[in-house]
């Protein structure tokens, strides 16, 4: 079962329960597997007893506590942080963070702004590394009418690295919410929004390389996906209107029947996908940054989207016109119109053997336990 925090996946290995944190690859490098750190272990001892250790830091596990915080979320927190520091000071523990976080040293970032959006999540990483809190992560259920299997993706975002993204279907919409976050966009955000009901055409690949073609096309469906909400809120105001002032069931309120040719209309739109063709060329437009140039040049069809963006400290959210791209049933991507920036996303392939897992209600009421008897 997964908790939020990287995530952290729960594995009950004997007498041991064992809480690891997932590590997305190192940028940009999304299609590599997942990485593994230990975070706390709780030993089952016999005579009713247990203890909690911490395993951050770099000298071995130490003393440390579990508590209950309330339903689907616990926290950990360490009893020895001197554990956590090394003799070098915050120098030195910056520099082993970069390299096992990022693969690289201070020395092979030259771009000003990636070193400040680096050294922001150090300080907020070892600020809370004494005292952590898991929430459970609910995965979305999967319905055959499904573009792809929804889950957890891992992908680009630019100078902050790689995140790992919740990909969930909701009718004509599909959402990507980040289970990891950064200085501009924290966890629990909604990323990006795919509309099903506009696909895009894509120009020929010659066309495409032009970013000005690719704008237009887009700022085309947003205008018209602006229409439809003001059109669908005049009817619905209209229907409001007609409820207040019937004294007996209403005929069909203004605009029912254009209600009605649209929700066709767009439902035809929605079956675009079926007669798209297998595959078409595909590549960025030139101007179109890219962390990782080794993107699939072919893709299955593609929709009109937004993409949140904001200042540091989440400081002024808006949603911006975007362009999402399937590639396959594992990968897709998403132009950043705005930021000229492209994200590519692949599908999280993780499994633990040789690990007995509990049900959900057996490890809550373990978790009970064990805080009674740690404590």
């Amino acid at each position: 079962m997964l908790y939020a925090l990287s995530p952290i996946p729960l594995q009950v290995d004997g007498l041991f329960i064992i809480g690891w944190m997932y590590l997305p690859p190192h940028d940009p490098h999304v299609d590599d597997p997942m990485r593994f750190k230990p975070l706390f272990r709780i030993h089952l001892m016999e005579r009713k007893c247990a203890t909690v250790e911490c395993m951050y830091g770099h000298k071995g596990p130490h003393n440390g506590h579990i508590q209950i915080v309330k339903k689907d979320e616990f926290s950990t927190k360490c009893n020895q942080t001197d554990h956590h520091r090394m003799s070098g000071g915050r120098q030195e523990e910056f520099r082993t963070w970069l390299r096992e976080e990022w693969g690289r040293t201070l020395e092979d970032i030259f771009h000003e702004h990636m070193q400040e959006l680096i050294l922001m999540k150090f300080i907020y990483t070892s600020q809370y590394d004494n005292c952590l809190t898991y929430r459970r992560i609910y995965l979305p259920p999967s319905s055959p009418d499904d573009l792809i299997k929804p889950g957890l993706f891992k992908g680009t975002y630019g100078s902050h690295g790689l995140e790992i993204v919740m990909l969930s279907f909701h009718g004509k919409k599909a959402k990507g919410t980040k289970i990891t976050g950064d200085p501009n966009i924290p966890a629990g955000q909604q990323t990006v929004e795919i509309d099903l009901a506009h696909p895009l055409q894509l120009p020929d690949i010659e066309n495409l390389r032009d970013f000005s073609e690719l704008s237009r096309i887009v700022l085309e469906v947003q205008e018209q996906v602006c229409r439809e909400e003001q059109e669908k809120e005049h009817r619905q105001e209209e229907e409001d209107r007609s409820q207040q002032v019937a004294s007996q069931p209403a005929a069909k309120p203004l605009g029912g029947e254009g209600a009605e040719g649209e929700e066709t209309a767009a439902g035809s739109e929605g079956t675009t996908q079926d007669k798209a063709p297998a595959s078409q060329p595909f590549v960025l437009p030139m101007g179109v940054i890219s962390r990782n140039e080794d993107y699939p040049r072919t893709c299955r069809i593609c929709f009109y989207g937004t993409g949140l963006i904001a200042g540091h400290g989440f400081t002024s959210p808006e949603r911006t016109p975007g362009v999402f791209v399937l590639f396959d049933d594992d990968r897709f991507g998403f132009i950043w119109l705005e930021l000229k920036s492209f994200s590519l996303y692949s599908r999280i392939k993780v499994s633990f053997q040789n690990a007995e897992a509990p049900s959900r209600e057996a490890f809550d009421e373990m978790l009970k336990n064990i805080q009674s008897l740690a404590t």
